[in-house]
Protein backbone atom coordinates (compact mmCIF):
# COMPACT_ATOMS: atom_id res chain seq x y z
CA UNK A 1 0.00 0.00 0.00
CA UNK A 2 3.16 2.33 0.02
CA UNK A 3 1.85 3.65 -3.30
CA UNK A 4 -1.35 4.78 -2.16
CA UNK A 5 0.43 6.15 0.84
CA UNK A 6 2.76 8.50 -1.54
CA UNK A 7 -0.61 9.73 -3.47
CA UNK A 8 -2.35 10.62 -0.22
CA UNK A 9 0.65 12.66 1.21
CA UNK A 10 0.99 14.25 -2.10
CA UNK A 11 -2.05 15.42 -2.00
CA UNK A 12 -2.69 16.12 1.58
CA UNK A 13 -2.43 20.05 1.96
CA UNK A 14 -5.13 20.28 -1.46
CA UNK A 15 -7.56 17.98 0.52
CA UNK A 16 -7.95 19.74 3.32
CA UNK A 17 -8.67 22.83 1.79
CA UNK A 18 -11.68 21.42 -0.25
CA UNK A 19 -15.10 21.57 0.81
CA UNK A 20 -17.35 18.54 1.89
CA UNK A 21 -18.72 17.88 -1.10
CA UNK A 22 -22.85 17.62 0.80
CA UNK A 23 -22.13 19.17 3.83
CA UNK A 24 -25.82 18.86 4.72
CA UNK A 25 -25.36 14.58 4.14
CA UNK A 26 -22.83 14.89 5.83
CA UNK A 27 -24.13 16.47 8.62
CA UNK A 28 -26.81 14.01 8.41
CA UNK A 29 -24.21 10.74 8.35
CA UNK A 30 -23.14 12.23 11.60
CA UNK A 31 -26.33 13.29 13.29
CA UNK A 32 -27.19 9.63 12.74
CA UNK A 33 -23.72 8.40 14.32
CA UNK A 34 -24.28 10.32 17.25
CA UNK A 35 -27.62 8.09 17.99
CA UNK A 36 -25.61 5.20 18.35
CA UNK A 37 -22.64 7.47 20.79
CA UNK A 38 -22.25 7.00 24.42
CA UNK A 39 -19.52 8.49 27.10
CA UNK A 40 -17.99 5.61 28.13
CA UNK A 41 -16.98 4.28 24.42
CA UNK A 42 -13.90 3.74 22.95
CA UNK A 43 -14.00 4.62 19.16
CA UNK A 44 -11.68 3.50 15.77
CA UNK A 45 -11.32 5.61 12.79
CA UNK A 46 -9.63 4.06 10.30
CA UNK A 47 -8.25 6.33 7.40
CA UNK A 48 -9.31 9.35 9.21
CA UNK A 49 -7.94 11.73 6.75
CA UNK A 50 -7.21 15.10 7.99
CA UNK A 51 -9.30 14.14 11.21
CA UNK A 52 -12.64 15.96 11.06
CA UNK A 53 -14.75 13.69 11.75
CA UNK A 54 -13.25 12.11 14.65
CA UNK A 55 -12.75 15.65 15.69
CA UNK A 56 -16.47 16.65 15.80
CA UNK A 57 -17.50 12.80 17.56
CA UNK A 58 -14.90 13.34 20.05
CA UNK A 59 -16.82 15.91 22.62
CA UNK A 60 -19.59 12.29 22.86
CA UNK A 61 -17.33 9.63 23.64
CA UNK A 62 -14.44 8.92 26.07
CA UNK A 63 -11.51 8.37 23.63
CA UNK A 64 -11.04 7.84 19.77
CA UNK A 65 -7.95 5.88 18.02
CA UNK A 66 -7.71 7.73 14.42
CA UNK A 67 -5.49 5.56 12.18
CA UNK A 68 -4.58 7.17 8.77
CA UNK A 69 -2.14 5.60 5.86
CA UNK A 70 -0.68 9.17 5.08
CA UNK A 71 1.47 10.99 7.48
CA UNK A 72 0.69 14.48 5.87
CA UNK A 73 -3.04 13.95 6.97
CA UNK A 74 -2.23 13.12 10.23
CA UNK A 75 0.09 16.25 10.80
CA UNK A 76 -3.11 18.09 9.44
CA UNK A 77 -5.56 16.42 11.52
CA UNK A 78 -3.34 16.76 15.31
CA UNK A 79 -3.11 20.18 14.40
CA UNK A 80 -6.68 20.93 13.85
CA UNK A 81 -7.59 18.88 16.77
CA UNK A 82 -4.82 20.83 19.20
CA UNK A 83 -6.88 23.88 17.31
CA UNK A 84 -10.23 22.62 18.87
CA UNK A 85 -8.88 22.04 22.30
CA UNK A 86 -9.58 17.82 21.69
CA UNK A 87 -7.16 16.11 23.60
CA UNK A 88 -9.06 12.47 23.87
CA UNK A 89 -8.10 11.68 20.35
CA UNK A 90 -4.71 9.81 19.04
CA UNK A 91 -3.50 10.06 15.81
CA UNK A 92 -1.32 7.33 14.36
CA UNK A 93 -0.25 6.13 11.08
CA UNK A 94 -1.46 3.21 10.09
CA UNK A 95 -1.81 1.03 7.13
CA UNK A 96 -5.60 -0.81 8.20
CA UNK A 97 -4.48 -3.48 5.62
CA UNK A 98 -1.67 -4.39 8.09
CA UNK A 99 -2.87 -3.80 11.01
CA UNK A 100 -2.98 -6.71 13.74
CA UNK A 101 -6.46 -7.25 14.46
CA UNK A 102 -5.53 -8.54 18.14
CA UNK A 103 -5.43 -6.93 21.32
CA UNK A 104 -7.98 -4.15 22.11
CA UNK A 105 -11.52 -3.92 21.42
CA UNK A 106 -13.72 -1.39 20.33
CA UNK A 107 -16.83 -0.27 20.89
CA UNK A 108 -17.52 1.43 17.20
CA UNK A 109 -15.27 1.63 14.15
CA UNK A 110 -15.63 3.93 11.68
CA UNK A 111 -14.32 3.60 8.07
CA UNK A 112 -15.77 6.39 6.16
CA UNK A 113 -14.70 6.49 2.60
CA UNK A 114 -12.43 3.96 2.47
CA UNK A 115 -14.02 0.38 1.65
CA UNK A 116 -13.37 0.71 -2.39
CA UNK A 117 -10.04 1.80 -1.44
CA UNK A 118 -8.38 -1.12 -0.26
CA UNK A 119 -7.14 -3.84 -2.16
CA UNK A 120 -9.21 -6.53 0.00
CA UNK A 121 -12.49 -5.35 1.51
CA UNK A 122 -13.35 -8.94 2.52
CA UNK A 123 -10.49 -8.89 4.56
CA UNK A 124 -10.54 -5.62 6.31
CA UNK A 125 -14.39 -6.14 7.06
CA UNK A 126 -13.08 -9.53 8.97
CA UNK A 127 -10.74 -7.48 10.70
CA UNK A 128 -13.16 -4.98 11.85
CA UNK A 129 -15.39 -7.64 13.04
CA UNK A 130 -12.13 -8.98 15.03
CA UNK A 131 -11.40 -5.28 16.52
CA UNK A 132 -15.22 -4.83 17.76
CA UNK A 133 -16.42 -5.53 21.47
CA UNK A 134 -19.86 -7.92 20.85
CA UNK A 135 -22.67 -5.43 20.33
CA UNK A 136 -19.98 -2.74 18.91
CA UNK A 137 -20.95 -1.21 15.83
CA UNK A 138 -19.03 -0.66 12.08
CA UNK A 139 -20.42 2.65 10.81
CA UNK A 140 -19.10 2.95 6.66
CA UNK A 141 -19.38 5.29 3.81
CA UNK A 142 -18.89 3.32 0.91
CA UNK A 143 -18.69 4.44 -2.97
CA UNK A 144 -20.32 1.83 -4.71
CA UNK A 145 -18.37 2.75 -7.85
CA UNK A 146 -19.76 -0.61 -9.70
CA UNK A 147 -23.41 0.97 -9.81
CA UNK A 148 -22.16 4.61 -10.60
CA UNK A 149 -19.19 4.54 -12.79
CA UNK A 150 -18.30 0.98 -13.44
CA UNK A 151 -16.01 1.69 -16.28
CA UNK A 152 -13.49 3.31 -13.79
CA UNK A 153 -12.70 -0.08 -12.69
CA UNK A 154 -11.00 -1.36 -15.32
CA UNK A 155 -9.43 2.56 -15.63
CA UNK A 156 -8.48 2.82 -12.09
CA UNK A 157 -5.56 0.53 -12.09
CA UNK A 158 -3.51 2.49 -15.01
CA UNK A 159 -4.03 5.56 -13.11
CA UNK A 160 -2.80 3.93 -10.26
CA UNK A 161 0.67 3.11 -12.04
CA UNK A 162 0.75 6.17 -13.26
CA UNK A 163 0.76 7.80 -9.46
CA UNK A 164 -2.58 9.35 -10.27
CA UNK A 165 -4.89 7.50 -8.63
CA UNK A 166 -4.62 5.15 -5.01
CA UNK A 167 -6.14 2.39 -4.93
CA UNK A 168 -9.50 2.02 -5.69
CA UNK A 169 -11.96 -0.90 -5.98
CA UNK A 170 -15.18 -0.96 -8.35
CA UNK A 171 -17.77 -2.85 -6.44
CA UNK A 172 -21.64 -2.84 -6.37
CA UNK A 173 -24.03 -1.73 -3.40
CA UNK A 174 -25.31 -5.33 -3.32
CA UNK A 175 -22.05 -6.99 -3.52
CA UNK A 176 -20.99 -4.27 -0.19
CA UNK A 177 -23.74 -5.70 1.68
CA UNK A 178 -23.17 -8.96 0.90
CA UNK A 179 -19.49 -8.67 2.18
CA UNK A 180 -20.45 -6.86 5.69
CA UNK A 181 -22.93 -9.43 6.39
CA UNK A 182 -20.59 -11.97 5.27
CA UNK A 183 -18.32 -10.86 7.75
CA UNK A 184 -20.92 -11.56 10.59
CA UNK A 185 -22.32 -8.64 10.64
CA UNK A 186 -26.39 -7.83 10.99
CA UNK A 187 -27.44 -4.07 9.37
CA UNK A 188 -29.42 -2.21 11.11
CA UNK A 189 -29.30 1.53 8.94
CA UNK A 190 -28.79 2.25 5.14
CA UNK A 191 -28.99 4.63 3.33
CA UNK A 192 -28.30 6.19 0.07
CA UNK A 193 -29.11 9.81 -0.03
CA UNK A 194 -29.08 9.77 -3.88
CA UNK A 195 -28.48 8.48 -7.43
CA UNK A 196 -24.02 7.93 -7.40
CA UNK A 197 -23.73 8.86 -3.93
CA UNK A 198 -22.05 6.73 -1.23
CA UNK A 199 -23.63 4.41 0.92
CA UNK A 200 -23.88 4.85 4.28
CA UNK A 201 -24.13 1.57 6.30
CA UNK A 202 -24.26 1.20 10.37
CA UNK A 203 -24.25 -2.41 11.16
CA UNK A 204 -23.82 -4.26 14.62
CA UNK A 205 -21.77 -7.22 15.65
CA UNK A 206 -23.94 -9.88 17.58
CA UNK A 207 -23.63 -9.63 21.97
Amino acid sequence: MAGSATFWNKIADKYSRQPVADEAIYQQKLAKTRDYLRADMELLEIGCGTGSTAITHAPKVKHIDAVDISENMLAIARQKAETAGISNVTFQQVDIEEMEAGGKQYDMILALSLLHLVSDRDAVLEKIFHMLKPGGYLVSSTACIGDSFPILGYIAPLGRKLGLLPVLKAFTENQLVDSITSAGFAIEHQWQPGPKKAVFIIARKPA
